[in-house]
């Protein structure tokens, strides 16, 4: 009898861990409900950043394809624009690197002719915008996306995928250039 007691009080440690690593860890659901369910307006000082840093905290717990799916909902984007400026700094300098180094692993995986196929959709879109003024240039926010993205790149970006981004490169500069 206390053989079956001590292998049922095992068996239940065992279902309780398993059951707790699954429910903290972040899944875009969880993300957009978070975020839907804790509101900055009105609040501020440690509860403010606490909200602030939970949300960090799950979105760089995601993988790259479950950050893509987060950002479909719009709770992600308003949570974004609902921050200060300083407030919108940190959350860029606190999720960018991840979400960018994972950005750039998904892109050494991929397939080559999957990796063209991007490439050549977002070819086709910069060429039909080509003379348009980038959209907020003057934003650091915007420019520090940008920088973190370029940085990434050069850093971690395979052999293989900075020459098959080197068309998308060069029509970038096109395009900078003749709105300059």
């Amino acid at each position: 009898m206390k053989a079956v007691l001590a292998l049922a009080g095992v068996w239940l440690i065992v279902w309780g861990t398993v059951w707790l690593a699954r429910e903290s860890k972040p899944t875009p659901e969880k993300l957009r409900a978070y975020v839907a369910g804790h509101s900055l307006e009105g609040t501020s000082g440690k509860e403010r950043g606490r909200i602030i840093e939970k949300v960090e905290d799950q979105l760089n717990g995601l993988t790259y394809e479950e950050r893509q799916h987060a950002r479909m909902g719009k709770s992600l984007d308003l949570f974004f624009r609902s921050l200060t400026p300083d407030e919108q700094a940190g959350f860029l300098d606190r999720t960018l690197p991840a979400g960018m180094k994972q950005m750039m692993d998904a892109l050494n995986k991929m397939a080559p002719a999957k990796r063209k196929e991007f490439v050549d959709r977002a070819l086709a879109d910069m060429k039909k915008h080509e003379g348009d003024a980038p959209p907020q240039s003057d934003d650091p926010n915007v420019q520090k996306i940008v920088q973190q993205g370029l940085r990434s790149f050069y850093s971690d970006a395979s052999a293989d995928v900075k020459l098959d981004f080197s068309p998308l490169i060069e029509q970038m500069q096109k395009n900078l250039q003749s709105f300059r």
